[in-house]
């Protein structure tokens, strides 16, 4: 990270390996301890190293080889040449989704080995075809999609048609987070129609939003402050947010049924329209909602992956095609394997 500060103190120190450009016929590697340091602002942090980006498993150079060769050629036919092809044959469990490649309404499917904690494949568009490529791209390398039984995904109609039609027995687990997000955009929306009447309520976005134990001092003494005003619709969806958000922490079906279907039937009376209108998109989604307390996985890799590559991006500038794209997130993402060929 390069706000670390200079002269922090040796926290300890990790080996780590980036594969180098090739000498001669055999492939290079580069092993290094690199220290880690106590800092006040990052906590733990591995100091970065001039000859890598933060994260990546390859040099600066390597990396720069890489992209110069998947201008000219696919990206699997790159892959083994350079000798980094993944195998998918273990593949049980993926979570999807999308990211954005430049302004506006243009994307790139994400599609991660969740147990590997990986990407495997990316394509441009959001829609069901996605899957057939992924489909397609699984076999190519060893994988079978019909050994997919685990998905974790958002409510996109699109993603779901996808995956009955290309990922024959998998059970989707609609992602957590996702639903948490819903939950989050109702509670805001309550607040952005009472904030004309309730002066109290503005600037107060991320009051509503952050975990209680997230919140400053200050945030957290503003928020008991408004909170004496017992009358604020806003008040009430916050409300309705703390308890979804622990029924979401239960890890037996029956039980998380039982108590979202009690959540669900008291936002619908509750008078506030955006919580309504979230309790009956859970009553539409209701079996891949209840997946959840039986798979327990989630995007939350995916969010953290989105962050990666949206800051790769805002570095260059952007990138000028999908391909350019999609090759930095495999480098950033990928995880490719970096032991010797055998």
């Amino acid at each position: 990270m390069s706000g670390l500060r200079p002269g922090l103190p040796v926290h300890d120190t990790q080996e780590k390996v980036w594969r180098h450009l090739d000498f001669f016929q055999y492939a290079a590697y580069l092993h290094a301890r690199v220290p880690r340091v106590q800092c006040p602002e990052h906590s733990v942090h591995l100091v970065p190293v001039p000859w890598a980006r933060e994260g990546s498993g390859f040099t600066l150079l390597s990396e720069a080889l890489v992209m110069a060769i998947v201008r000219e050629m696919p990206v699997l036919t790159a892959a083994r040449l350079v000798r980094e092809a993944g195998d998918m044959s273990e593949i049980q469990a993926i979570g999807v989704d999308e990211t954005s490649s430049r302004r506006g309404h243009d994307y790139i499917s994400l599609f991660v080995d969740l147990e590997a904690k990986r990407l495997i494949f990316a394509t441009p568009g959001k829609d069901a075809q996605t899957f057939e490529k992924f489909s397609k791209e699984l076999q190519a390398h060893g994988g079978n999609a019909e050994a997919i039984t685990e998905v974790s995904m958002d409510l996109s109609p699109a993603f779901q048609k996808g995956a009955a039609e290309h990922l024959p027995n998998t059970q989707i687990t609609f992602d957590r987070f996702h639903l948490m997000k819903l939950i989050n955009e109702a509670v805001d929306a309550v607040r952005k129609g009472e904030v004309y009447s309730q002066p109290d309520l503005k600037k107060s976005h991320w009051l509503w939003l952050k975990n209680p134990g997230k919140l400053s001092a200050k945030q957290s003494a503003k928020l008991q402050e408004i909170l004496k005003n017992q009358n604020l619709r806003t008040a009430q969806a916050y409300q309705f947010r703390l308890t979804s958000q622990e029924i979401f922490t239960i890890q037996n079906r029956h039980q998380g049924a039982m108590l979202l279907n009690v959540w669900m039937e008291n936002a619908k009376t509750s008078g506030l329209p955006p919580l309504v209108k979230v309790a009956y998109t859970l009553m539409n989604h209701w079996d891949g909602v209840l997946r959840w307390f039986e798979s327990q996985i989630t995007n939350g890799i995916l969010e953290g992956f989105n962050s990666l590559i949206q800051s790769a991006k805002a570095k260059a500038s952007g990138y000028r095609t999908h391909k350019n794209f999609i090759n930095m997130a495999y480098l950033i993402l990928g995880k490719l394997d970096l032991g010797p060929p055998t």
